[in-house]
């Protein structure tokens, strides 16, 4: 890295993780303000008010990097234009995606950061939040009710009464429907509990109700297996992590978990759903395309006024995330329905126009 490379670093990441730590700081007290007497009343470890804060704070950071990044390259620009640095390295030959090509860096690095965060930590972080919350802060198990999961390539329905997600191997109350490719039933099995060791389902005291063609009961066939009270179900090919990513709510999944619940689910194909999941992939790259316009933004010469600048660099923000929630709520809007991944890149796509307009614009 060049000498003038590692100066417009510099000077660029100070104010940008003043601008952070200043945001971050504020909703981290906000929520303090707002928990911390039911914190005190659950006598709370300090671990676990760290792990709430910062899985309760994870989502926004998809928020306050843009914001940091737009102002502390309105501020490091300025002060470039301010002190005539700006004229020093045009006269010297540089070009300005030569001056700034450290600050473009720094945004994609912050925007690979939020995908890793929205991608890895984010969904389990805002449950794990949510459910410190209604459990007043005293550590809950995860248990879901009520699941039911379907194999549509083998046609089996999984019924499940009581499923704890951090230790999804282990269900409670469940009942298995084989199907028939017509819809009917085969054989349905009940069974106290079912484990899954070595990668096989162990199914305990398991009951067999078989059925005819006609959907009748029939006696189940002569099988010594049926005899078992533990009997492993090695043709059984649903994972434990198949009945968490139905067990949870959508907006817990991360972006491969929502590929595999769209995937059990080819029947109810969501517009929503499909702008979520792009959008997931789309949000963080706000990153890149704020910084970019906030850049030409704060470049003032001559006798400009960097104000104007700064306001524009601001009305392009709002208008992003404006544009944003507009293209949401076309997305989900099933009379409209518009293309949902297009409306989750629409915004980039547009703002990142304007930005390169503005850089080509700059002398």
């Amino acid at each position: 890295m060049k000498i003038l490379q590692k100066y417009v670093l510099r000077e660029f990441l100070l104010p940008f993780a003043y601008c952070f730590g200043t945001f971050y700081g504020l909703y981290v007290l906000c929520t303090l303000f707002a928990t911390f007497k039911k914190m005190a009343e659950a006598h709370a470890s300090a671990g676990y008010v760290v792990h709430f804060l910062l899985a309760y704070m994870s989502p926004y950071l998809v928020w306050l990097l843009p914001a940091s990044l737009m102002l502390a390259a309105l501020y490091t620009m300025w002060r470039f234009c301010h002190h005539s640095e700006i004229i020093a390295m045009r006269a010297n030959g540089l070009s300005y995606a030569t001056i700034v090509t450290p600050i473009l860096a720094v945004a994609t690095v912050a925007a690979l950061g939020c995908v890793i965060n929205q991608e890895f930590y984010v969904p389990q972080g805002r449950e794990f939040a949510q459910r410190a919350e209604h459990s007043n802060f005293h550590p809950p198990p995860a248990v879901v009710r009520a699941v039911d999961y379907y194999n549509y390539a083998a046609r089996r329905i999984w019924r499940i009464n009581r499923m704890n997600l951090d230790n999804p191997g282990v269900l409670e109350g469940v009942r298995i429907t084989i199907e028939r490719p017509d819809g009917r039933k085969v054989v349905d099995i009940d069974c106290r509990r079912a484990e899954y060791l070595d990668g096989l389902w162990w199914l305990y005291s398991p009951q067999y109700r078989y059925f005819d063609e006609q959907g009748t009961p029939v006696k189940p066939p002569a099988n010594p297996l049926l005899q078992l009270t533990i009997r492993p179900m090695p043709h059984f090919s649903e994972k434990p992590r198949d009945f968490v990513i139905e067990g949870k709510e959508w907006e817990f999944l991360s972006v491969r978990d929502m590929l595999a619940r769209m995937e059990a689910h080819p029947q109810t194909q969501d517009p929503g759903r499909l702008y979520d999941l792009h959008a997931r992939l789309a949000m963080p790259w706000a990153c890149v395309v704020i910084t970019l316009f906030a850049i030409p933004a704060g470049i003032a010469t001559g006798r400009q006024s960097v104000f104007k600048g700064v306001l524009l660099a601001i009305a392009l923000f709002f208008g992003f995330y404006m544009t944003s929630m507009g293209c949401a709520l076309l997305a989900k809007n099933k009379e409209i329905a518009l293309v949902p991944w297009l409306a989750a890149w629409l915004p980039n796509f547009t703002f990142l126009g304007a930005g390169l307009a503005l850089f080509a614009r700059l002398r």
